[in-house]
């Protein structure tokens, strides 16, 4: 089953719908603002034998030499953006467009149909091989991109604003005033508990955090038994 071509919101909700609905595959959207602790949750769901697809991986995918998302970004932006060894500067470019919101509608406008299409080939993938499995699409800005009606639930990684300044500054060597403005260009992180389905809140030990990742992953088993009518199976 191939997905080529140029999809919008609707044609990603209606193939992934048909996808799923020939499967026991439950879907999840993994997200949280930055400096929660994204990976960590996604590498422990993981090992509990969720599938992962990384939309951050995707996106540098759909940008690789010779992909028309590329041509488009590099037509507008112009050759600037591009280093010494032909691939795009992606810090450069979030710098750009992190200070200009149009730019950035832009860019995404740019990604996500190609992104989309990565996105689906890889559920129809992991669906035909794996047709009772779990799959996490962790995608940092989810909630913004309005994503949740694409997915049968959302989790939210969750860690309080001063803790995610204190990460941001201590991982990316950054200034706190950088930090902060940051965190002012996403969603507030409290906004979005509201918006999910489950809040893993990861600003204590990391003996909670799996404690609280365990018993996700008991639900989410049980929600994919009751979506499919059949008995829990652990």
């Amino acid at each position: 089953m191939e997905q080529k071509g140029y999809l919008n919101k609707n044609d990603s909700k209606n193939r992934l719908k048909a996808i799923t609905a020939e499967s026991r595959i439950l879907l999840v959207g993994l997200t949280g603002g930055i400096a929660t602790g994204k990976s960590t949750i996604a590498n422990m769901l993981e090992k509990m034998g969720a599938h992962t697809i990384d939309f951050d991986l995707l996106a540098r995918r759909v940008v690789e030499t010779g992909r028309p998302a590329r041509k488009a970004i590099t037509d507008y932006f112009g050759e600037q953006i591009l280093q010494n060894n032909g691939e795009i500067d992606r810090k450069m470019l979030s710098q750009i467009v992190f200070r200009d919101s149009k730019k950035r509608e832009k860019l995404e406008n740019f990604t996500y149909p190609h992104i989309a299409v990565e996105f689906i080939d890889q559920v129809y993938e992991i669906a035909s091989n794996y047709p009772e499995g779990i799959i996490q699409a962790v995608v940092p800005l989810l909630l913004e991109a309005g994503m949740q009606d694409q997915l049968h639930k959302t989790v939210l990684v969750y860690a309080p604003r001063e803790k995610q300044i204190e990460r941001l500054i201590n991982r990316d060597g950054i200034s706190f005033e950088h930090a902060v403005n940051i965190l002012h260009s996403q969603m507030d992180i409290d906004e979005k508990t509201g918006a999910a389905d489950f809040v893993i809140y990861n600003d204590k030990s990391l003996e909670e955090t799996k404690t609280q990742v365990n018993e996700l992953w008991d639900k989410l088993k049980d929600l994919q038994n009751m979506k499919h009518g059949t008995t829990a199976r652990r």
